[in-house]
């Protein structure tokens, strides 16, 4: 009697094929936000290191946690609503919800190497 077997293998494919999608809109993701810049640097947010934490749910929804250079930043409201517009494009993404947190509070060393060769920090 294969069918628990069968069944099993599927209920796995099913939640293989929704961790695999996941991980690709995840990527997407990520792609996207790395086409938004500081608008005080020329390098942008992912690379600088601003973004926290990507979360994908079952249901298309995209949670970033992310932070800011400084927590006074006058571009805020603008650079917020350009991280909600790129991954709301996005294929397979239905709902954007953008947190900013101030802890642990953004420095250097979050950058990574090419942002830091970008600013000559390296």
């Amino acid at each position: 009697m294969l069918w628990p077997i069968m069944q099993r293998s599927k209920k796995m494919e099913n939640k293989m094929g929704k961790e695999d999608k996941k991980k690709e809109t995840e990527d997407l993701v990520t792609g996207a936000l790395k086409e938004v810049y500081d608008p005080e640097l020329p390098v942008n947010i992912f690379d600088l290191g601003l973004i926290y934490k990507i979360n994908v749910d079952d249901n298309n929804k995209v949670e970033i946690v992310m932070t800011l250079t400084a927590p006074n930043c006058p571009m805020a409201d603008e650079l917020l609503a350009e991280v909600d517009e790129k991954v709301k494009a996005l294929q397979g993404v239905d709902v954007v919800d953008v947190k900013v947190v101030f802890s642990p509070p953004w420095d250097k060393s979050m950058m990574s190497d090419e942002a830091k060769l970008e600013l000559g920090l390296l």
